[in-house]
């Protein structure tokens, strides 16, 4: 009896994860038919409208399909796993990225610095052919001393690069993880964050574009039922609600991507535990604006970064206050 109810469950949760993607997308999908619709059945001049200037409605036509072309791209796409990086890695596609100076990393017992190594020993520390050297590689991402048991995973017992963690939805390690979106059914993460963020960017506009529609409509001078007034300002309000929550994580979605930071981070900085101990102020994987763009949104490698996290001596020196020089030079960038 124990067992039988114990697995109800599983499978009620399991047939929920199979079901709940298709039917938030579906209900997306009429939220925009919907909102898009009530404007063509609000306002009696479109018709007109569309024959005088075709090309506005054209364009608008044109966006609404963009951004549910974009919204199901994102959704169906992958944000990084990190078995997914492990089998890369045995077809020679996953790369080994140290932003740090590897002699400053590899100290002895006595001290001394050990000779940097040479572009053949890091190629050779690129590919993922087995356990152990993926283990290998997840130990010179971290600081020396760090606990290989805060690197595995209680769930997929595998080792986790920095800024991986466990989603519990997808029910996988998710490198650079940022959220789970349950608008999209997928987590946001390495691999799309860019596009989660081009999506948000065309739906900000589109709703835009939308509210001003609306107001058009309710502004127009003409003998219309009291009906579609109430459904017009009561579908007018729900849109500048929806407007602002966009345009709210717009900015912040743009702020962590010129900071190369996740939300995840951002919100839980005090319990990771790498994070420990680093000043608020400074961004540990950040290399600067331009190159923080460039890798958000104009990196197109064909395998899977792993970020190092940078020795305490370069996190300090970011910590110092900026001067004049600083500035002029553009640190920042």
């Amino acid at each position: 009896m124990a067992s039988s109810s114990a697995a109800e469950p599983g499978v009620r949760i399991s047939d929920r994860t199979r079901r709940s993607p298709l039917g938030l997308r579906a209900m997306v999908l009429l939220m925009h038919v919907v909102f898009v619709g009530a404007v063509f059945m609000l306002d009696s001049t479109l018709d007109r409208r569309i024959r005088e200037e075709t090309w506005y409605i054209g364009v608008y036509g044109v966006l609404v399909l963009i951004t549910l072309v974009q919204y199901f791209y994102t959704a169906g796409s992958s944000p990084g796993y990190v078995i997914d990086a492990m089998q890369a890695g045995g077809r020679m596609h996953a790369t080994f990225v140290n932003t740090a100076i590897l002699s400053k990393q590899s100290s002895s017992k006595h001290g001394s610095l050990k000779p940097p190594m040479n572009q053949p020993q890091q190629e050779k520390l690129s590919p993922v052919s087995s356990t152990s050297s993926w283990l290998q590689q997840i130990v010179n991402l971290y600081p020396p001393g760090s606990s290989n048991r805060d690197w595995t995973c209680a769930y997929c017992k595998v080792m986790q690069p920095p800024r991986t963690r466990h989603c519990h939805d997808c029910d996988k390690c998710v490198l650079q993880f940022d959220h789970h979106c349950v608008w999209l059914g997928t987590c946001i993460g390495k691999k799309n964050h860019c596009r989660f963020w081009w999506y948000i960017f065309e739906e900000t506009i589109l709703c835009t574009w939308t509210v001003a529609l609306y107001i058009e409509s309710l502004h127009l001078d003409i003998d219309k039922a009291w009906w579609k007034d109430f459904i017009g300002v009561i579908m007018l309000a729900v849109l500048i609600f929806i407007l602002l929550f966009l345009l709210l994580l717009l900015m912040f979605h743009s702020y962590i991507a010129l900071t190369n930071q996740t939300t995840y981070e951002v919100a839980r900085r005090k319990r990771i535990f790498y994070l420990r101990g680093i000043p608020d102020r400074v961004h540990p994987f950040s290399k600067g604006i331009c190159r923080n763009i460039y890798d958000f949104c104009f990196s197109r490698q064909n395998g899977f970064v792993l970020e190092a996290l940078p020795p305490l001596e370069e996190l300090e020196a970011r910590a110092a206050p900026y001067t004049c020089r600083d500035i002029i030079c553009c640190r920042c960038c």
